[in-house]
């Protein structure tokens, strides 16, 4: 090999490594069987860990851990149930408040209908070991999906949750789409919850939204901003941005006019990070029945996005996630589609559009039981939760951060 292939070998492998350095893999807190992983981080730098298990005879449990000097603690249970809506793509969740309050979410049953389900919020003040009476934090009583929930802290510190609600959407049973959705309008709905359960700020989004993809939500400087899959009426199903400032939602934007037109919910929902006036939006797209992963930059707080940077490696499943690293740059995790399965990956994109090479998490499944991998930053540390034959979890070290 000449000195120059050398050179450029040798410049390869250590952009490789510029940021992420190697992975290694934790014992996981989770039981065998369980899934729908989600990972969160408090304010002062607690990673949580969420996840059900299955305990037979129709009986779920939603439980969480707390990484401990890079040990998972042992279990603890947010909440029991046998009436509820367990999905591969609609998962629970749980948050940490600046005020050092704990929040989960999960889905019960409203009615017999497959997809009549409501969103149920817990809320904890004594750092999980007790749980307070659940609550539905929608009040319009209709039998209908409610669901792809982001909870997340308003500017006052308090709760804020978004969620795709179905009360203007007809019984799908028997539809024959790919969620079992009837006729008439997903919506996009806001609600802020005080610290004794009040619900206040009320607000519908955006009136029509594709029907089964997740949201996303992270906070600017200007106020949270929100990420979703829209719908037009011509079944256009790009990503679309809110923002509240000064009290009002702003009218619905796209991040970026893919244009992919598809007559069914591809499951398949944006993941938006923010820091200061910066953010980064990650998507997937499948136009042109080319499927891709995509990320965006904004400067201005969400209000515009600059041309966007297709991250993945040829075939991906999608299933995003996105991180903003202190240098301006972003962390994209998907899953990539390989020979007999699939691969967890993360790629570091520059704020010039650049990008490292992708690395490899762990290898899995690409298909719906995977459900969505999960990736968190804590300091110098990335946090990763999958699915595989149980929930599994790992951490990566972060270099030059």
């Amino acid at each position: 090999m000449n000195k120059f292939l050398m050179s450029m070998l040798i410049s390869v492998l250590l952009f490789s490594t510029l940021a992420l350095a190697q992975v290694r893999e934790l014992a996981s807190p989770a039981g065998t069987g369980s899934g729908q992983p989600n990972l969160a981080v408090s304010p002062n730098g607690r990673v949580y860990l969420s996840w059900i298990e299955r305990l037979g005879e129709g009986r779920f449990s939603l439980r969480f851990s707390v990484l401990e000097k890079e040990k998972w603690s042992a279990p603890q249970t947010i909440a029991e149930g046998s009436n509820w809506f367990v999905n591969w793509a609609d998962f629970p969740s749980m948050i940490a408040l600046p005020d050092g309050s704990l929040a989960a979410h999960w889905l019960a049953k409203s009615g017999p209908g497959t997809f009549e389900y409501d969103v149920t919020i817990s809320r904890s003040f004594d750092g999980g070991k007790t749980w307070g009476k659940p609550f539905v934090p929608h009040r319009d009583g209709v039998k209908a999906e409610h669901g792809f929930v982001s909870l997340f802290a308003a500017k006052d510190g308090n709760l804020a949750a978004v969620w795709l609600d179905g009360r203007e959407m007809k019984s799908g049973e028997g539809s024959g789409s790919d969620h079992g959705h009837g006729h008439g309008n997903m919506t996009l709905r806001y609600v802020k919850i005080k610290r004794d359960g009040t619900l206040t700020d009320e607000a519908v989004l955006d009136t029509r939204v594709c029907e089964c993809c997740q949201t996303s939500a992270a906070m600017t400087a200007d106020g949270p901003v929100v990420v979703y899959r829209d719908r037009s009426e011509q079944e256009i199903r790009d990503t679309s941005i809110v923002r509240l400032r000064d009290g009002q939602w702003s009218q619905p934007v796209s991040v970026f006019q893919d244009g992919w037109q598809i007559n069914g919910c591809p499951v398949n929902g944006p993941s938006i990070a923010a820091s200061g006036r910066r953010v980064a939006v990650a998507w997937f797209t499948g136009v042109n029945n080319k499927p891709r992963v995509k990320l965006a930059f904004s400067d201005d707080a969400g209000a515009s996005f600059g041309e966007p940077i297709t991250v993945d490696d040829g075939n991906p499943a999608g299933r995003v996630e996105a991180l903003l690293l202190a240098d301006g740059s972003a962390l994209v995790c998907w899953l990539e589609k390989i020979q007999g399965g699939g691969e967890v990956r993360v790629r570091r994109v520059k704020p010039d559009g650049k990008f490292d090479p992708a690395m490899v998490v762990s290898a899995t499944g690409a298909a719906r039981s995977n459900g969505f991998p999960q990736m968190v930053r804590v300091g110098k540390t990335l946090v990763f939760a999958w699915t595989g034959a149980r929930v599994l979890t790992a951490i990566s070290p972060l270099k030059n951060q």
